[in-house]
């Protein structure tokens, strides 16, 4: 089917409101990390949804926080870039009948570009629906959205009435992406992204959050099996040893999870090797915070 339609939509909210969660869900597939820690997501992840005669490329953001790196103030500027050049923004909220400083902001910023917005409110399977209400009528006096429509990204319940809805936004015009994309992200992009996921789901506190993943080795053996190889980057000798665990038991964790993920990503059979190294408050350090793919587009 020819694609008539096709636009950009930026989904902007606080860390871990689902924002990633709802970007697979809209897809369909897993393209984007996901754990119940915040700033999870570290940079600009497109995804496409062809649906009819509609494209729609879903751009999810960072969570918006106060910045206490110069990797932090990259994440937030991505939010600020990402607002700026869409057809629609979709604000992504809690339950909650408050209006935090994140959303505040999100929303002055829509505000001044004139965009069109709807608000979602994510996790509708959390409360009464007469709670929603509350949230409806806070958030509605705050500023005049599009559409206010609740959500719940994890169980899918009213993802489809939310395409429904931003179908309306998308201009006319050729798909802006081929039809069999689903993500603009390289597929070594995508692994390194997974081992970090399984990261921050096996490690506590500040640790997970210190690291980044470099992919050194990604290539196809004749008999189709991917060999990839990872190294990870942490900012202690103390982190590379709780990474590695006793005996090599937390690496190995953490390498056979991604290896299991990697492998339905990818279709194929992946034999995967990683490797631990230490740069001390990479964080804040603009090479390295290049080096390890987190650019300006």
């Amino acid at each position: 089917m020819t694609i008539k339609k096709s636009g950009m939509i930026a989904i902007v909210g606080r860390p871990n409101v689902g924002k990633s969660t709802l970007t697979n869900a809209l897809v369909g597939e897993k393209v984007a990390i996901v754990t119940n820690k915040p700033q999870t997501t570290r940079t600009r992840i497109c995804a496409v949804v062809n649906r009819g005669e509609s494209q729609y490329v879903f751009l999810d953001t960072p969570g918006l926080h106060k910045p206490r790196s110069r990797l932090g103030d990259y994440m937030v500027s991505v939010v600020r870039q990402s607002v700026a050049d869409v057809d629609a923004v979709l604000l992504l909220v809690e339950p909650i009948p408050n209006i935090g400083a994140p959303e505040q902001e999100l929303i002055g910023r829509i505000r001044a570009l004139g965009l069109p917005a709807l608000l979602v409110i994510n996790k509708m399977d959390t409360v009464k629906k007469e709670e929603l209400l509350g949230v409806m009528q806070v958030y509605g006096a705050a500023h005049e959205f599009s559409a206010i429509l609740p959500i719940s990204a994890k169980t899918g319940e009213g993802v489809e009435a939310l395409l429904s809805l931003l179908e309306q936004y998308l201009p006319e015009g050729p798909a802006l992406f081929p039809e069999d994309m689903v993500t603009d992200q390289p597929e070594r992009q995508v692994c390194a992204e997974i081992v970090r996921e399984k990261l921050l789901l096996c490690l506590d506190k500040e640790i997970p959050h210190g690291t980044a993943v470099e992919v050194t080795r990604f290539s196809e053996r004749e008999n189709g099996i991917i060999d990839l190889h990872v190294t990870i980057y942490c900012e202690k000798e103390s982190h590379k040893a709780i990474i590695i665990g006793k005996d090599g038991s937390m690496l190995k964790k953490v390498s056979t999870l991604a290896r299991r993920d990697a492998e339905h990503f990818m279709g194929a059979k992946v034999y995967l090797e990683s490797w631990v190294k230490v740069k001390e408050n990479w964080r804040d350090n603009m090479n390295l915070i290049k080096h390890f793919g987190y650019r300006d587009e």
